[in-house]
């Protein structure tokens, strides 16, 4: 690799990492200038300085309800994750049960989640009916990607396992789930933060029944109160917990790719 290219990749990290801030730094400095400037009350629009304060005089609560949240979120997650690999291993196998099951499948995805969960919540107890949420929106995504890649197979390595007479279980386990792996952790990548999604609408629907303790509900029992700097003191931790659980699900499919996928070798060039 040429000595040029290597200080070119290092100033585009640099910048990749550096600029964000800056437009960050900046924006928020316009926000406290004009909400000082012009006076706005805190229950109108709170100043960066102020939801910082919040953030900091709430902390045992907010960080309680953080957890309540992202366990409901990791245990949405965790369902999804087995519960889509293992039905789409059932539908390559079965052609019989993918063409039965398949259809509901996709009913269950294309069906708002707004409108279920206060369904959910009539028929399930309040944490049960938060985590079918979260469950509902997460699974469809690592179904379909999963079944696409169990059977995006390369056909001649299939024809080359029949003729050695490989069995039905070799063939899964030895071909077509180390192929469709790309496929897998792309759907539990886009799975993990729809999990949150899910959560986050349950408990919201959870709280207009004065229900809950998880962070979507503080964002709304925030809003009957007109405490503006808690909502969005809220709202940035359910933010920041999004972005860490979509890099720390890229970072384990770099990890489990890094030495014989294509898309992460590119990455390492």
């Amino acid at each position: 690799m040429k000595p040029g290219l290597t200080a070119r990749e290092s100033r585009d990290r640099v910048l990749r990492i550096a600029l964000p801030v800056v437009v960050l730094a900046l924006l928020l400095g316009l926000w406290e200038a004009v909400v000082r400037v012009e006076g706005i009350p805190p229950y109108v629009l709170p100043a960066p300085s102020r939801i910082w304060q919040t953030l900091i005089a709430d902390q045992a609560l907010l960080t309680q309800s953080l957890l309540v949240t992202l366990l409901t979120t990791f245990e949405g997650f965790l369902l999804a994750a087995v519960g889509g690999v293992g039905l789409a291993v059932l539908f390559n196998q079965s052609r019989l049960l993918e063409y039965s099951l398949y259809p509901y499948a996709v009913i269950l995805q294309v069906t708002p989640i707004v409108a279920v969960a206060p369904l959910l919540l009539i028929y399930l107890p309040q944490p049960l009916a938060v985590l079918a949420c979260a469950w509902i929106v997460a699974f469809f995504p690592v179904l379909a990607n999963t079944t696409l890649g169990l059977n995006s197979v390369d056909r001649n390595l299939a024809d080359l396992f029949s003729l050695y007479g490989a069995s039905r279980r070799q063939v899964l386990w030895r071909l077509k789930l180390p192929s469709a792996l790309p496929y897998m952790l792309g759907g539990l990548r886009i799975a993990g933060g729809l999990s949150l999604i899910g959560a986050v609408v349950a408990e919201i629907a959870a709280g207009s029944a004065g229900a809950g303790s998880g962070l979507a509900f503080r964002i709304a029992e925030s809003g009957y109160r007109l405490n503006i700097p808690r909502m969005f003191a809220a709202l940035i931790l359910l933010s920041l917990s999004g972005v860490v659980i979509f890099y720390l699900l890229t970072l384990i499919n770099h990890l489990a790719l890094r030495r014989w996928h294509e898309s992460a070798l590119a990455a390492e060039r």
